[in-house]
Parts: C-alpha cells; sequence; structure tokens
C-alpha cells in the first residue's frame, strides 16, 4: 500500500522472530495485561468514588494503591468451597475457559512499529493473522462457554438463568460488533491489525466511519458485560449471577479477572480498530519522529487509559437497563442499522476511491451523508419500534378500564356511595329493614 511507511509492520514481518524474542514478547503482554488488571481495579474504584464525592482505597499503600494486590491475597487464601452437587471437571474449567480467551484476544493488538529489541528488529505485537480481526471474535465467543459451564455446572438455577442470560448476550451483540467491523475491512482492505493500523495514517476510521464506531461502543459494552448491559449477573434479580455457586476464592478471582481482560481487549481493539492504534494524534503526528521506535508504546497507552475511563464513566452514569430492552436494542436497532450502513459504504466506497486505492476529496461529503442516513434510520425505526406501541396500547387500554370502572353506577353495598334502592339508611341506619325489601 502507497501509504505503509517503512516503519509500519506487515504481515511479511511476522513469523521470523527467535524463540527467545516471542518469549520475551509473550512475557511483556503477560506483565502489561496482569499490571493494567492490578492498576485498573484500584483506578475504577478511585474515579468512581470521586464521581461520588468520596475518597475510595486509601489505606493498602500511598493512595490506596496496593488495595488490588490486597484484595487478590485474601481471595487467593480464603477457604475453597465446592458445593456437593457441582459437576466438579466443568466447575474447575469454566473460570479458566473464561480468562485464556480473554488473553489469547490480546496477542493480536499491535503496540507499536517496528523495534529494535535486544539486537533483533521486530514488531511490537506478539503475532498477526491475515484473520487477526476473526480471531478476536473468535476468543470473545469462546469465552462465553465458560459463563454457560460456569452456570450449568453449577446445579443451582439461578446460576444456570446468569449463564443462559450471558449466552443470548453474547449472540446478539456479537453479531452487531462483527457487523461494525466490514465497514473497516471494506475501507482498508485487510483483516490482520497492523495494516489496519497502518491504513489510518491519514484519518482515523473513527471518524471516517462514525457510525461503525458509535455501534462498535455499544456492542462494547454488551459484548464485556458492563453496566449497563451487565445482565448476566444483575444481583437483584439472579442473586449474582453464573458465579453464585463460586466462594469468594481463588475460581472467583479468576472469574473477575477473565471479566476485566475482556474489558481491557474492548478497549485495544477500539484503539486499534477506531483511533489510529499506536499512531499518534493531531497535531503531534505532525512531528516526524512521533511514530519511530518506542514512543507510539505512549500514544497506545494513553488512547487505551482514555477509552477506559469512559467505560468507567458510563459505569458511575447509567443505570442497568431491562433484558427485554437489551434484546430490542441489539436485534432491532444495531444489526439492521449496521446493515444498511454497511450497504451504504460498501456503495460509497466504490465512488471515492479511484483505481489506485488513494483517496478522494469526497470522502468526508460521504461520510456525513452515512451520519445523515443512519439517523433517519433511527428516526423511522422509533417511529414504528413495536415494543413502544406495545407500551402505548397497553396505557391506552388501562385508561380506558379505569374510566369505565369509574363510569359504571356503583352496586348495592358499594362504597363510598350507599345503595340507592334502601333510602332508609340515610335517616334511619339503626331501623330494622323489613324482611323482603330489595
Amino acid at each position: 500500500m502507497t501509504y505503509v511507511l517503512a516503519a509500519d509492520p506487515t504481515l511479511a514481518d511476522f513469523g521470523k522472530d527467535p524463540l527467545w524474542i516471542t518469549i520475551i514478547k509473550a512475557v511483556m503482554l503477560f506483565a502489561f495485561i496482569m499490571v493494567g488488571i492490578l492498576l485498573g481495579v484500584w483506578f475504577e474504584r478511585k474515579l468512581i468514588s470521586r464521581m461520588q464525592h468520596r475518597y475510595g482505597p486509601n489505606r493498602a499503600g500511598k493512595f490506596g494503591i496496593l488495595q488490588s494486590v490486597a484484595d487478590g491475597l485474601k481471595m487467593g487464601l480464603k477457604e475453597d468451597l465446592t458445593p456437593r452437587t457441582v459437576d466438579k471437571a466443568l466447575y474447575l474449567m469454566a473460570p479458566i475457559i473464561m480468562v485464556v480467551p480473554a488473553f489469547l484476544a490480546f496477542s493480536v493488538m499491535p503496540f507499536g512499529p517496528m523495534v529494535n529489541l535486544f539486537g533483533v528488529q521486530t514488531p511490537l505485537q506478539l503475532l498477526d493473522l491475515p484473520v487477526a480481526v476473526l480471531f478476536v471474535l473468535a476468543m470473545g465467543a469462546v469465552s462465553v462457554y465458560g459463563v454457560v459451564l460456569a452456570g450449568w455446572s453449577s446445579r443451582s438455577p439461578y446460576a444456570l438463568l446468569g449463564g443462559l442470560r450471558s449466552a443470548a448476550q453474547v449472540v446478539s451483540y456479537e453479531i452487531a460488533m462483527g457487523l461494525s467491523f466490514v465497514a473497516i475491512f471494506l475501507f482498508a482492505g485487510t483483516l490482520s491489525t497492523s495494516e489496519i493500523v497502518a491504513a489510518q495514517q491519514q484519518t482515523w476510521f473513527a471518524v471516517l466511519l462514525i457510525p461503525s464506531f458509535l455501534i462498535y461502543v455499544v456492542t462494547m459494552f454488551g459484548e464485556a458485560a458492563r453496566i449497563p448491559f451487565d445482565l448476566p449477573e444483575s444481583e437483584g434479580e439472579l442473586v449474582g449471577g453464573f458465579q453464585t455457586e463460586y466462594s469468594s476464592s481463588l475460581k472467583f478471582a479468576l472469574i473477575m479477572m477473565g471479566e476485566y481482560v475482556h474489558t481491557f481487549t474492548a478497549s485495544g481493539i477500539a484503539v486499534t480498530l477506531f483511533l489510529g492504534g499506536w499512531r499518534a494524534p493531531f497535531p503531534i503526528s505532525l512531528w516526524e519522529g512521533a511514530n519511530v521506535g518506542w514512543l507510539p508504546v505512549l500514544w497506545f497507552i494513553i488512547k487505551f487509559i482514555l477509552v477506559f475511563c469512559f467505560i468507567v464513566w458510563v459505569r458511575a452514569s447509567l443505570p442497568r437497563i431491562r433484558y427485554d430492552q437489551l434484546m430490542s436494542l441489539g436485534w432491532k436497532v444495531l444489526i439492521p442499522v449496521n446493515l444498511a450502513w454497511i450497504l451504504l459504504v460498501a456503495a460509497v466506497r466504490n465512488v471515492i476511491f479511484v483505481r489506485n486505492g488513494t483517496f478522494d476529496g469526497d470522502i468526508y461529503l460521504s461520510a456525513g451523508m452515512g451520519v445523515i442516513i443512519v439517523i433517519g434510520a433511527l428516526a423511522i425505526w422509533m417511529r414504528f419500534d413495536t415494543v413502544n406501541q406495545r407500551r402505548k396500547e397497553a396505557k391506552k387500554a388501562e385508561v380506558e378500564a379505569e374510566f369505565e370502572e369509574l363510569s359504571k353506577e356503583p352496586a348495592a353495598g358499594g362504597f363510598p356511595v350507599p345503595p340507592l334502592d334502601l333510602p332508609h339508611y340515610h335517616g334511619a341506619q339503626h331501623k330494622e329493614i323489613p324482611s323482603g325489601t330489595n
């Protein structure tokens, strides 16, 4: 591609590293995720507490920064209780199935360009594939097996219901999430994460493909089961969800870690596919050395933290929605709008791209037209939304029934109007009523 810089890695640069370099990069990635989980839990608690005018953790370590370490040690040292009726093999495997795919999905995230690591030129990315984005989606789909098995193996109705809720939710939002990437594939011409980052040298896809980005932001919360879409573990309805029968021990810690890694993976996908990846934002990108060497790791981490802050902000601001609203949003809004947007992008791409693959000047006009069309589609959906129609009809029927009840003539013995066929009640309430009187 004409817009790929010399420092940008391509698929041809992967698979050439010595084994010891691959091991070092894998250890660095694992350390980044584990340290990120410890700092992320602490940062989320501190940020939410400040938004609610509280202090948050402030006892363990300076500013409470060791609180996550203390919580991890506490859960690891607690007594590990296992109910008698569980399927022990699946009960023990479920937390592992939740964690491992989340780590694997993070392995295709590019952190920077080609760098010199201990004398070896290597990309700052563990691996890349021609179908790397599909690999991420597949790992997200596999992890839901851990949730379903955790609920099913517990032999508890509450845990089973939480697992089934999670399966239905992931199916709904995985489809919408996958469709939100199609427009990126059409513009980048590849499914490789490193080449998608290279395709955003001129314009980030968050700006170029605004509807796809907004749809992904919504599906990101549904995929990571974060508020307002944390229905699989809604405490007030399911007594804790699929992890009800897991005691606060190491298995419970693995489940919580798996959910946090999924949040990190969703943030990394947003940065990689929509926010330019490790590329410096404007106007820093005007500096020639901004995207060379180890410095791009800083831009990736800054974008990553900002996306994570947005997720925490939403959690502190919005309530949990109802399950019918969750499914209606996924199937009746996100998927139809996504399909319409993909058709528009496929049509516009043939107009705005010339034969040599460079951008035309009408790209922003076309993107604005796409936004207007999507807004119009949403307006049409709101007009013909069957859920709201049923709600309005039920409210209308309720009002009509109440009016009809009030308009009826009160029967004998009704309250507060006395029976009209017994006038002697007004002046002689204690008079004996003659036999045969109606």
